[in-house]
Formats: structure tokens, sequence, C-alpha cells
């Protein structure tokens, strides 16, 4: 048994027994995108490594502890499996010229990467749903993006999660703050913790969201950046509270909101609950002005969130969702009868029923055990009798009925009249 290969540790299997609740979810959410207009775009797992260093932040926990890079040896090249989709999909909609034909509402589901240690919700190979906008100035597609994800908690049946927005500004009113913050910090260098000091002139907006409660008592006094807003910015801000109002979508205003990745400014937000432990955020995303611009294409806005899938399912595990229903499962003895079940398993499969065919022989007893088993609301019986006559048993599972035996052409009706 010591000699069995495992999956890598934070790498985790999806089994059968698991992934029904997987396709609802991906199914629910691609129906709801659809509702919003956004269309599906899907990028590589594996990047250039400098996309995410010149998006992300070279200075960032991402880019210097988290990424599995690693060398192509066929040219030299340094790739990297994708940690996170929006620099992805914005290299994507460049390369492409996608917004030559104007804003573009795109949405992307599938596995990251991230070399972290992993623990419940947090994982090194993890799945998100990423919904990004572009093109797009106002904020009333920020209220957007908020907006239809209050409404996708309700169609899972989600409750206990709370919104969270901030507002990081501009680059300019950031630069300001960011003097201030660090000239606030100073006083405490000896306080500090060891994550603080080390990012206290590289990245000192993230010791803000610091989760060492010895650094409580020092982050509580820290400037707001709120108060060094410039007047757009603040506009911007007091537009999207407002167009939340009107939609009823409650919220906290949160001062030291901050996100993990340099390329956010003006809108941020999260998506917060208390069921999950440290892993409390199932959603967060903001507003990117600069990174279209940063990564080589001409100037434009754009906005987006990504949303956990493990989390998400974690607040839906008591929720109940069917497994795919099994209509039939078709049993068989004999040389013609088995013959014939070949042609009336596809013969309910073009009437539109999920149906199996017993493989690997056995006897009626075994084999109805095996029906049983399955799920399936009936068991189709052939024994090469009915094959003579191109008739079949039919045996209800799951309801106290007598079994029939009627011809084939007539048994796909009756099954589905039934269901």
């Amino acid at each position: 048994m010591s000699n069995v290969i495992q999956a890598i540790r934070g790498m985790n299997d999806i089994l059968p027994d698991e992934t029904h609740r997987w396709a609802f979810f991906e199914d629910t959410v691609r129906s709801w995108l659809d509702g919003y207009g956004y269309r599906n775009i899907r990028m590589p797992i594996v990047e250039q490594t400098d996309l995410f260093i010149r998006s992300i932040g070279a200075v960032t926990d991402i880019v210097e502890k988290e990424m599995y890079t690693f060398v192509d040896h066929l040219n030299g090249d340094s790739l990297t499996l994708r940690p996170e989709g929006t620099a992805s999909c914005v290299r994507a909609v460049l390369e492409h010229n996608l917004l030559y034909a104007g804003p573009q509402r795109l949405y992307y589901l599938g596995p990251m990467f991230r070399h972290e240690r992993p623990q419940k919700g947090r994982y090194r190979q993890f799945h998100q749903v990423g919904v990004e906008a572009l093109g797009f100035s106002d904020p009333d597609i920020d209220a957007e993006l908020i907006i239809m994800c209050a409404r996708l908690w309700r169609r899972l049946g989600i409750s206990g999660v709370r919104l969270e927005i901030g507002t990081l500004g501009s680059p300019e009113s950031r630069s300001v703050y960011r003097a201030r913050l660090i000239k606030y910090f100073e006083q405490f260098q000896n306080d500090l913790d060891e994550d603080a000091r080390r990012r206290l002139y590289s990245n000192p907006l993230r010791i803000l969201d610091s989760k060492n409660p010895l650094m409580r008592e020092i982050l509580a006094g820290a400037p707001r950046l709120l108060d060094d807003l410039d007047e757009d910015s603040l506009k911007h801000f007091e537009v999207l509270q407002r167009l939340l109002h009107d939609q009823d979508v409650s919220f906290e205003i949160n001062s030291r909101l901050v996100r993990g990745l340099d390329y956010y400014n003006r809108t941020v937000f999260e998506w917060v609950t208390d069921k999950l432990g440290a892993q409390g955020t199932i959603c967060a995303g903001g507003r990117y002005d600069g990174l279209v611009a940063q990564m080589g294409g001409k100037s434009a806005p754009a906005c987006g969130f990504a949303m956990g899938i493990e989390r998400i399912l974690a607040l839906m595990d008591e929720t109940e969702i069917a497994r795919p229903a099994v209509d039939v499962y078709v049993v068989h003895q004999g040389e013609q009868a088995t013959r014939f079940a070949w042609k009336t398993v596809e013969h309910f499969r073009d009437e539109g029923l999920n149906a199996i065919l017993h493989c690997g022989g056995g006897s009626f007893k075994s084999q109805m055990k095996k029906a049983d088993a399955s799920g399936a609301r009936f068991a189709v019986i052939i024994g090469d009798d009915e094959a003579k006559e191109d008739e079949i048993s039919i045996k209800p599972l799951r309801e106290a009925a007598e079994q029939v035996r009627v011809g084939l052409e007539e048994a796909g009706a009756l099954l589905k009249r039934v269901e």
C-alpha cells in the first residue's frame, strides 16, 4: 500500500458522490450569468510568469510566495500555473482585440493554483468563477456585479452572507494615503509583527488586512483612506451606495478593506460569512481601471470579481441536491436476450430516458440487486422468451406495483408516462 501514488497535498479529487453538487452549482451559475448577458471565455491554465508579475504586483504574497512557477526546458521560458483569472482574461481580451467591438461582459470557471499551506477552504488547486466587465467606467457596472451576486445567493439558498464595500480611490489619492500610512506605522516599528515590517515600505496597505490580534490596537488608530479620496472617487463611491440602496442590497462600509492584488482602484467589495471560520470570504472583487493599459493595451476601465467554488459548496452542505436520476436498469440473460437488451437500452436513450445496461453477466437475482442499488426507478427484465417476442418485462423498484410485460415500442412511452 505504501507504493500507491497519492494526490498532491492540497490538490483534491472530486469523487462521483460529490460531482453532482458541482454540476448543479455550475449549471446554476451559467444560467444566472446568461440572464445578465455575460459570455463565457476559456483561458489556458499555464501563462507566461511575467503576466502575473506585471499585473498582480511583484511584492504581493501571491507573486513572492505562492505561485507555481517552472522553467519550460524546451525553450527556457518561465511559466506559471495561473494563481487567479483576471490577468489571464485581460491578456486574452488584448491579444484578440475583443474591446474593438465595444465593452465586454465575460466569465470563466476553472482551477487556479497557489502554493500555500492547505487548510479547509484554502487549497493548492482550488476552483473559481470569475466575472469581468471591461470597458465600463461608471459605478452602475460596479453595482450590477454586486447586485447579481445577491441574486445568486438567493438562487442557491445561501444565507448568513454579508456584503462589505470600500474604495481605494485613484492612484493619486492612494499615493497620498500610502505616504501617511507609512508615517503612521513607522511610529510602531518595534511593535509590528514580522509580516507588517516586511510590507511597511513595499505594500503598506496590506498591513491593514492583518489577522494578527496583537496588531488590532495599532490598526484601529491607522488613518483612513476615505479621508484622502479625490472628488471623483468619492462621487463614484456615493453613486454606488445609492444604487445598492435602491435595490435593497444591504452593505457595510469597511474603510480597512484592501485587496491582495496591486491592480485594484476605486470600488472594492467582499461577500463574507462567519460560517467557514478563517476562510470567511466567498466572493471578492472590485475595479481595476489601470490594468488594461498596464498590460500594454489602450487604457480601458474594468471591474470584476471571483468566487471560490469550494467555499460556496461548503455553505450549501445542508442543501439537498438530487443526483441525476436513473430511469431504467436493464437486466438480461441468454444470448438472444443480451442482443435484444442492447437494442432496448439504446431505444430508451432515444426516448430521452437515462438507462443503464447491466454488464458483467450474473444471475437474474444478482443483477436485480445491482438494479436496486443503482437507484433506478424501474428494472427492465429481458430473457430469451421476451426477446423472441420483441417484448420486455418492467418491474417498478421504488413503489409497490405489479410487474408488466409490454412490447418495446410502447415501453418508452409507458415509462415516461409514470415519471
